[in-house]
């Protein structure tokens, strides 16, 4: 005998771009994401007697994200989740829950003979702004909130020396050493009841992610690093200190290693230490280093 477990099913990949227009001033604003809608209820009978009648098309799916974003706004991502999510469940009878993930790709506004263009933008990289919302009838909207892709480098200022050492160690210790990490950071939000609780802390969610950012590239640029740990530790602790309605923050940070290379044997020529100019770029393996920053009384979930 068998039975389902827990299921659910979606449309994903659904890429949206929305272009805002200011008539009086001509200025555009565009806001490009790509959108993830998985859907749970009483569908079990779709996996189990072949019936169909229990499935909202992922096709429907898809539709209904686009009309959600003509008639709704798309900022801050935290909001247009929570308003699709919260479609779905008051939608259809038999959907109690609607998970939604938002990945807003970030465009910066051209500058043209120094000044930001009306219409015309630049893409950075491959950072981008992600968001999970999840719509539980009866329990009301989680929300993670998060930064991925974010590719920092700092030629000095990071150390590690002290590290507990045995007959498996023979890295060396530095007090001086390139530190690089593709920082992935996201924060639990406190839950909401409803889509209009969300709302009324709407000025909340770009806040947050503003001051997140800040913080974790001024933190990683000021500090002295004593280890990645010490690190991101910091910035989480600060994280939380400017963001009340926050209740973890975790991070995920991959140590990016640029070895020096012993050039000795080409004529004595000095490239190691207080010396080293040229480096080469490791790709894998890397540490890979994680935490979550809770508030003190708080347990944090790993």
């Amino acid at each position: 005998m068998s039975a389902l477990g827990p299921a659910r099913y979606g449309k994903d990949n659904v890429r949206v771009l929305k272009v805002e227009r200011d008539a009086k001033t001509g200025i555009q604003t565009v806001v490009e994401m790509t959108v993830c809608v998985l859907l749970e209820g009483d569908i079990e009978t779709s996996y189990t007697k072949a019936d169909n009648s229990v499935i909202v098309a992922t096709d429907s799916i898809k539709n209904t994200i686009y009309i959600t974003a003509r008639q709704n706004p798309v900022t801050p991502p935290e909001l247009f989740g929570s308003i699709l999510g919260t479609h779905f469940i008051e939608k259809y009878n038999h959907i109690h829950a609607a998970h939604v993930n938002i990945i807003t790709h970030r465009w910066e506004r051209m500058d043209v003979d120094g000044k930001p263009h009306a219409h015309s933008f630049i893409q950075p990289g491959a950072e981008t702004r992600d968001v999970q919302v999840d719509v539980v009838e009866g329990k009301g909207i989680s929300i993670n909130s998060a930064i991925k892709g974010l590719t920092v480098l700092k030629s000095t200022g990071s150390q590690f020396w002290g590290f507990l050492r045995d007959e498996y160690t023979t890295l060396k210790e530095t007090w001086d050493r390139i530190l690089s990490t593709d920082v992935a950071a996201n924060w639990q939000w406190r839950q909401f009841a409803n889509v209009a609780e969300v709302k009324a802390d709407v000025g909340k969610f770009n806040a947050a992610y503003e001051a997140a950012r800040k913080i974790t590239l001024k933190t990683f640029a000021e500090d002295v690093s004593a280890s990645v740990q010490a690190t991101m530790y910091k910035m989480g602790e600060q994280i939380l200190a400017a963001a009340p309605l926050l209740e973890t923050v975790e991070y995920s940070l991959p140590n990016k290693h640029y070895f020096e290379i012993d050039l000795s044997w080409h004529k004595g020529l000095k490239n190691t230490g207080k010396d080293a100019e040229v480096y080469a770029p490791q790709s894998n393996p890397n540490g890979l280093i994680k935490c979550t920053v809770a508030r003190a009384g708080q347990k944090a979930k790993l």
